[in-house]
């Protein structure tokens, strides 16, 4: 048995998230309250309440909602790292890791390529600026099932000769790509890709053109806090969002991780890699199983389970 842990992306996150975990195993409480430190964030409220309290040296408290991304990055990664403790506790460990976006930073974490302070830190920049530091524009994203990835970039190609911007922005897997652009192409490209022969188009709930040029400037600020970071040899394989390949002890981290911010995922090339790599095991560990459903559809007899809560992780221990 070969096993790859997975960690997920925005979208994942719901308000309680981790609660009956942090309740729990007193190492998963450990990893809150120390990111809580890190962060100068309480991260129990905004996973279990979807508050963010920041205190100030004036006293001032600031409250902002679990979906922000500046908030959502965070709290997510936080989530998955206090389940993996419970794991590495238990002698559950992987022969590869893989993160959807934000979740990459989880993998780099597990993996000792970046420390689990400056991980935390670094998410906490990166979802400020992919949430603040964006072109203005009013902006949508959508999922595009039962199409051809290639007759996407086709479609969305054409579109942008005309001067309508939009893009594939994650590849999720053989039969579904999510696109990001301006909100009047999306709702144009909609129609035309059904024309083409999509399954279903849905328009997503998320507002900001991630994983596209449109964050430029985010990619801009974003390098200067990279090349603050010291990063280490990994002891445990990573997979890139950016082409599906190993992550190597002579790549430039700082081109990476800044290019990650404007570039698609490409999670489909990930599990290509992972097959290649003679993977059948996948754990999806953090909330939602959002990546758990793209392996179930992608690979024929993989072991897929999801580890979210007390339950699950019990099973796995158990097992």
């Amino acid at each position: 048995m070969k096993i790859a842990f997975m960690f997920p992306g925005q979208g994942a996150q719901f308000i309680g998230m981790g609660k009956d975990v942090y309740e729990k195993y007193d190492c998963a409480k450990k990893v809150y309250e120390s990111a809580s430190q890190i962060l100068d964030i309480d991260m129990c409220k905004l996973c279990f309440e979807g508050i963010r309290t920041t205190y100030r040296s004036n006293g001032e408290i600031q409250e902002n909602v679990l979906d922000k991304t500046e908030n959502t990055q965070i709290a997510i990664a936080v989530t998955s790292l206090a389940i993996l403790e419970v794991l590495k506790e238990n002698g559950i460990k992987a022969d590869v890791a893989v993160g959807l976006s934000l979740g990459e930073y989880v993998a780099l974490i597990y993996s000792g390529i970046i420390s689990f302070e400056q991980g935390l830190k670094l998410l906490k920049q990166r979802g400020y600026l992919m949430g603040n530091k964006v072109e203005q524009g009013n902006y949508a994203m959508a999922a595009v099932i039962g199409l051809d990835s290639k007759k996407i970039e086709d479609v969305c190609q054409k579109m942008r000769e005309n001067g309508k911007f939009v893009v594939p922005a994650n590849y999720n897997y053989s039969a579904q790509t999510v696109i990001s652009g301006y909100e009047d192409v999306i709702e144009e490209i909609m129609e035309v890709l059904k024309e083409q022969g999509a399954k279903r188009v849905i328009k997503l709930n998320t507002s900001g053109p991630f994983h596209t040029e449109k964050l430029n400037e985010a990619k801009r600020l974003y390098e200067k806090e990279l090349e603050k970071v010291k990063f280490e040899k990994g002891n445990v394989k990573v997979i890139k969002n950016l082409d599906g390949q190993y992550y190597k002890d002579e790549d430039n981290m700082v081109d990476i991780l800044s290019k990650h911010i404007v570039s698609s995922v490409r999670f489909d090339k990930m599990m290509k890699k992972m097959v290649e790599d003679g993977i059948d095991t996948f754990y999806e560990i953090g909330p939602g199983k959002a990546l758990s459903g793209f392996v179930k559809k992608e690979i024929k007899d993989a072991n897929v389970v999801s580890i979210s809560n007390v339950e699950s992780i019990e099973s796995i221990i158990n097992a």
